[in-house]
């Protein structure tokens, strides 16, 4: 099963390689990332969601934990209408020391090596690491994280603001019911 959805992710990879805004310019990026802090349960209040999201409705979370060789596990859980869950688990890293808010991650594993990573870009990051914006280069995918459930609508709104500034389009984005249906 890991094999079938890590090749879904490649699919997923080159079908947003392949629809390039020419134009698009990259957004920038945090300068600072203190990546112990970065690490625990991050709520997905509103995505552009990828292909292997689209039937999450509810309950979509991030747990990364740091491992002895730093690197991130990465784990992140959704409930689907249906209220059965789907989990993908891969491995985030830091390629470039001097840019730690350019990650690269992978839900592709074979034989313990990560293949395909996609970017995983960290836009903004709240000085309290209370909330994050994640994206890529070329705008075609993107989150809006936080350490709660929720986020009080004017920090939504400043967000998705400063989003537009970057290039995105706040129509791209969808809300995430924070509801897990197994807690009810």
């Amino acid at each position: 099963m890991q094999i079938v959805i890590g090749l879904l992710g490649v699919f997923v990879i080159a079908a947003f390689g392949s629809m390039v805004d020419p134009a698009a310019s990259p957004p920038d990026v945090v300068e600072q990332v203190d990546i112990e802090r970065y690490m625990g349960t991050w709520y997905a209040v509103a995505s552009i969601p990828t292909t292997f999201e689209r039937d999450c409705v509810r309950g979509t979370t991030a747990e990364y934990e740091l491992l002895e060789n730093g690197q991130v596990r990465v784990t992140n859980t959704c409930y689907r209408e249906d209220g059965t869950s789907f989990q993908a688990v891969g491995r985030a890293w830091v390629p470039n020391s001097d840019e730690p808010g350019k990650l690269k991650v992978s839900f592709v594993s074979l034989f313990g090596k990560w293949f395909f990573p996609g970017d995983y870009w960290i836009l903004e990051l709240e000085s309290g690491y209370s909330y994050a914006v994640v994206g890529h280069p070329k705008l075609r995918y993107g989150w809006i994280l936080s350490r709660a459930p929720t986020l009080p609508e004017v920090t939504l709104q400043e967000i998705f603001d400063r989003l537009e500034d970057a290039g995105y389009s706040r129509s791209q984005f969808r809300r995430i019911d924070p509801q897990d249906p197994a807690a009810t």
